[in-house]
């Protein structure tokens, strides 16, 4: 089967946050969801649920915890019990969930800098002490690759510390951590004690040369100290539905979780559990197309920024379909996003939101038509062209 990635649906007046926050003659390439339909028989199901006509309270649809196990199981080699999950409407929800239930207030969250954004706030939501490490980025010619610095998060950790939230594959850098780098994080954990919350929702968008491992998998001693947060929502392009889940497997930290929820954080709602099922039973081909195609565009990205924006750098994604670019050094006066904003009219992520180490950076979503990121990439190069003639 063929699924063609190339065709651009209109999304600007369809209730877009992505496409309606800017005006019309500006291509965004921003907030982290892409511009393709969602797979057939995510859409047919939707369609069949529509059709009943009755939308009442819901509850876990039969077989959706088996089809998430085998899903993990097949894809990331590790496979999780039933039981073991827990559904939420958003992987932020679990962010701040997890937050709540881990420690007391005053309790240090440990992050690793540059972030998306929501791990910087998730702390101070439930009144906990937000701590930080900036992992190093390493330059190669025109490329980033970002390396965790075990020596700041050592230095990072406090005597209250209690928990480590971990994004992996990471946002925005696109970093797939390699088993030896989440045995190190692991230990750490140990050592200190932490709980480990590992944000895995870009784990099925593993790029050519990305193999993703889940912190989970490397032995039971570390699944039981650790919080896996996944979703269908980037896989799939499905985020707007609200369909995520934290897989727990020592029944005191689930528990713990689940009580830090109750009656805060609302149930999954009944069109978004009949969208993860299909997504997990049915999608799989169309997710192996997909990266293919990102996987493109993201060596798109990469060479159009080598040979055609002098001074800027890019990072080379292994996962996700995010890159950052590094402006600090192409003469651009001020904050790059704004710059690109108003001299190309191509909005992007202003690094700034993501932490320490964000500054002077922008985060481009190329989860896009090629036909779009092309249009964008040449936007940008006139913009940085015209700085030559002021």
């Amino acid at each position: 089967m063929t699924f063609d990635f190339d065709r651009a649906v209109g999304r600007r007046g369809t209730d877009s946050l992505k496409w309606n926050r800017y005006p019309e003659d500006v291509l965004p390439l921003w907030v982290a969801d892409m511009d393709f339909p969602a797979p057939e028989p995510v859409i047919e199901a939707l369609r069949e649920r529509i059709a009943h006509g009755v939308f009442g309270y819901g509850e876990d649809l039969p077989g959706l915890r088996e089809a998430v196990c085998e899903w993990v199981g097949g894809s990331r080699g590790w496979t999780p019990h039933p039981e073991s999950i827990l559904f939420i409407p958003g992987l932020v929800s679990g962010l701040n969930v997890v937050c709540r239930a881990v420690g007391e207030p005053g309790d240090g969250v440990l992050v690793n800098t540059p972030v998306y954004p929501p791990f910087l706030s998730a702390p101070e939501n439930q009144e906990r002490r937000l701590e930080s490490a900036q992992q190093q980025p390493v330059a190669r010619g025109h490329v980033l690759r970002y390396e965790i610095d075990f020596d700041a998060l050592e230095a990072a950790v406090g005597p209250r510390t209690r928990l480590f939230i971990l994004c992996s594959p990471h946002n925005p850098t696109g970093r797939v951590f390699t088993p030896d780098e989440l045995a190190r994080v692991a230990e750490l954990c140990r050592r200190h004690d932490l709980i480990l919350c590992a944000d895995e929702i870009h784990g099925d968008l593993v790029l050519a040369d990305g193999e993703h491992t889940p912190a989970a998998s490397l032995d039971p001693a570390v699944a039981s100290r650790t919080v896996t947060l996944a979703a269908p929502s980037k896989s799939f392009n499905i985020p707007g539905l609200g369909c995520s889940l934290a897989i727990v497997t020592d029944p005191a930290l689930r528990a713990r979780i689940a009580r830090a929820a109750r009656g805060i954080v609302p149930d999954v709602n009944v069109l978004a559990l009949h969208a993860a099922l299909a997504a997990y039973t049915h999608c799989g081909e169309w997710l192996t197309a997909l990266r293919e195609y990102l996987t493109a565009n993201r060596d798109f990205v990469v060479d159009f920024v080598g040979s055609h924006l002098p001074g800027i750098r890019v990072t080379r994604p292994e996962a996700t379909y995010l890159a950052w670019l590094d402006c600090r050094e192409a003469g651009i006066e001020g904050n790059p996003h704004r710059f690109f904003l108003d001299e190309a009219k191509v909005a992007l992520n202003d690094g700034r939101a993501f932490g320490p180490g964000g500054e002077g950076f922008v985060r481009l979503n190329f989860g896009c038509p090629r036909a779009t990121l092309e249009e964008a990439l040449r936007r940008m190069r006139r913009a940085l062209r015209s700085l030559d003639h002021r």
